[in-house]
């Protein structure tokens, strides 16, 4: 589908027709791609493997960019100017209550999966998380930044719960793994999680396929009647990589061991990219705050620089 719709420009064109229409064909299309699979060989399945992996990777980074421009828009609709008081208020309260939360979420992680201190690993992941909450506030309320409470409340809830996903996906083999206890039957609550993730996981995939502007160096192009309404081999793009990061869910991101029962998106492969991709998250939205300060102070460097050398 990427590679028949990426040159789609216009409405009329026939890239639109087959994006938009052909559901029998495209139906006759996925039975077949499922059952091919079953056919190849293991080495096309294992070079498929490797290949997820870096497209999952792709597809965590552009979640991550869609993410923090929605978190943006929100915080510029709800926190406007300081006349719209109603507005702000409301801004100003749902930031509290994501601050709320957030450290609600820190305490109970330090209790449930941090009680002893042989829990070092652990005890690192949650500290370090704190610690990133602390500095994005901190940062988002300096006097040159000025961006509010609200898009750091919702990036801090964010990134508890990236580190939450990735302490629950630790194998159960120390006693501070939270698999431990459901190691020995089929926990059904594993797999109804899993699911709602799922769901999350495919709605995100749609938000961020049409959301090709986001990704755009140059958003300054007028748009016509005739043109698409978002780009379509984007869409089709971030699905492909959200179905290389579906593979790895399911195999634990392990490409060399079997996955075992009842256990979905568990082990230390799964942990550390959540992790990471916990640290990622919060590293764009920090970069993302101080980027125009460091661009404004640029600026002024170089029109100081200007003004003294054409000084008699």
């Amino acid at each position: 589908m990427f590679l028949t719709t990426f040159k789609t420009s216009k409405l009329h064109g026939a890239g639109n027709t087959w994006h938009s229409k052909w559901w029998s064909l495209k139906f006759v299309l996925l039975v077949v791609s499922v059952a091919v699979p079953f056919f190849c060989p293991l080495s096309f399945i294992q070079l498929y493997g490797e290949i997820a992996r870096i497209g999952a990777g792709i597809f965590l980074l552009l979640q991550l960019i869609s993410v923090i421009e929605f978190i943006t828009w929100w915080n510029n609709y709800w926190m406007p100017e300081e006349k719209l008081k109603q507005c702000g208020f409301l801004g100003l309260f749902t930031s509290t209550i994501f601050y709320i939360a957030s450290m609600c979420g820190i305490v109970l992680m330090y209790f449930l999966y941090a009680a002893r201190r042989l829990c070092t690993l652990n005890i690192f992941f949650i500290t370090w998380t704190a610690i990133l909450l602390i500095v994005m506030m901190v940062i988002s309320l300096h006097s040159k930044v000025n961006r509010g409470l609200l898009s750091s409340g919702i990036m801090a809830s964010y990134i508890v719960f990236l580190c939450w996903s990735a302490i629950r996906s630790e194998p159960a083999i120390e006693k501070c793994s939270p698999q431990k206890a459901a190691a020995g039957n089929g926990n059904w609550t594993s797999v109804v999680g899993f699911l709602i993730a799922m769901c999350s996981i495919v709605m995100a995939t749609f938000s961020t396929g049409i959301d090709s502007q986001s990704f755009q160096f140059r958003k300054d192009k007028v748009q016509k009647e005739d043109d698409i309404p978002y780009d379509y081999g984007f869409f089709h793009f971030v699905f492909s990589m959200g179905a290389m990061y579906f593979a790895m869910l399911f195999i634990s991101w392990n490409l060399d061991h079997s996955t075992k029962k009842w256990s979905i998106d568990v082990g230390w492969a799964s942990t550390w990219v959540k992790i990471i991709n916990e640290w990622i998250a919060a590293s764009i939205y920090l970069w993302k705050l101080i980027s125009p300060v460091v661009r404004q102070a640029k600026v002024m460097d170089q029109e100081g620089e200007i003004h003294y050398t054409e000084s008699p």
